[in-house]
């Protein structure tokens, strides 16, 4: 169900995006739009993930330096079916994780110094399963097209402000009023285009993280020794939230600035990167009863 629904929110935020870009500028504007995300998909699929390890200053462990971590990560990786991915470590006390690549074949993991010494074993290894289901998952290339079409419904929206000031509003007064229910669509595209596409972008990240939990519990095999760290490491970042690009948070365990706990508001809750950590244990708890009673 949740594979469906992200399929679902791809679909519509690729919709949202070739419409605006028909309305900013016609066919040449769906033509130029179409251009624009696949250059920003093209730097996004090769070169996020060293992007976004630059920017938390992660620096690459080898086996010698953190033989137990890469242990961890090697058996896990081969219970998930997929290649041992780089092994990172951001240099910060906030306890969090991400992993980061294109494929299997091009992925790493990054740990802070914090998580390390915030959780026990079993729990590690619950956290480090996650980020391999992430990667078995793809999600990272998938989180990369969203964000990238989200982004490129920005710029439309900003292309459009540009065109309404220079071209629509410079304009004299007959042409201004020559077409009043198009300058209306534009005006609604400007405005809830861009908050349609960032509501679908963090709805789809909402959801990878489900998968990841669910995934990461089969990887594992200790469904509650993850729902035990994540209850830790929302406390800790509560304490010391991480000083990061919000553009990356949705890419952790938990979300980097400490907001990643339940809220009885459905509003606010669209707008969040994670689920609620509490309904994450929840369903956990519920996954562990059913792999013990499940033959």
């Amino acid at each position: 169900m949740n594979q469906l629904k992200t399929l679902l929110l791809l679909g519509t935020l690729t919709v949202l995006f070739v419409m605006f870009g028909r309305m900013v500028g016609g066919q040449q504007g769906m033509l130029i739009a179409l251009l624009l995300a696949g250059i920003m998909n093209f730097v996004a699929y090769f070169f996020s993930d060293r992007i976004v390890l630059a920017m938390q200053g992660a620096r690459e462990l080898s086996e010698w330096e953190a033989p137990e971590l890469h242990d961890i990560v090697a058996r896990l990786a081969q219970r998930a079916g997929i290649p041992k991915p780089r092994v990172y470590l951001i240099p910060t006390e906030t306890p969090n994780a991400f992993a980061t690549g294109r494929s299997p074949n091009h992925a790493a993991v990054a740990v802070t110094e914090g998580i390390l010494r915030m959780l026990n074993r079993d729990e590690l290894e619950g956290v480090l399963a996650h980020e391999l289901a992430h990667i078995k998952h793809r999600d990272t290339l998938i989180m990369v097209v969203a964000a990238t079409l989200a982004g490129a419904i920005a710029v439309l929206a900003d292309f459009a402000r540009f065109f309404l000031w220079f071209g629509a509003w410079g304009s004299d007064d007959r042409e201004r009023g020559s077409n009043p229910l198009a300058l209306v669509g534009l005006l609604i595209g400007i405005i809830v285009l861009p908050l349609a596409a960032l509501l679908i972008q963090l709805a789809i990240s909402r959801t990878r993280e489900f998968l990841a939990d669910e995934g990461g519990a089969y990887i594992s095999g200790k469904p509650l020794a993850l729902a035990s760290a994540l209850a830790k490491l929302e406390r800790g970042v509560a304490l010391a939230p991480m000083e990061t690009n919000p553009a990356t948070a949705h890419l952790f365990i938990v979300n980097p600035f400490g907001d990643s706990g339940g809220s009885g508001n459905w509003f606010v809750n669209l707008f969040r990167t994670h689920p609620p950590t509490e309904e994450r244990i929840a369903r956990l708890q519920a996954l562990a009863q059913q792999m013990v009673t499940t033959p």
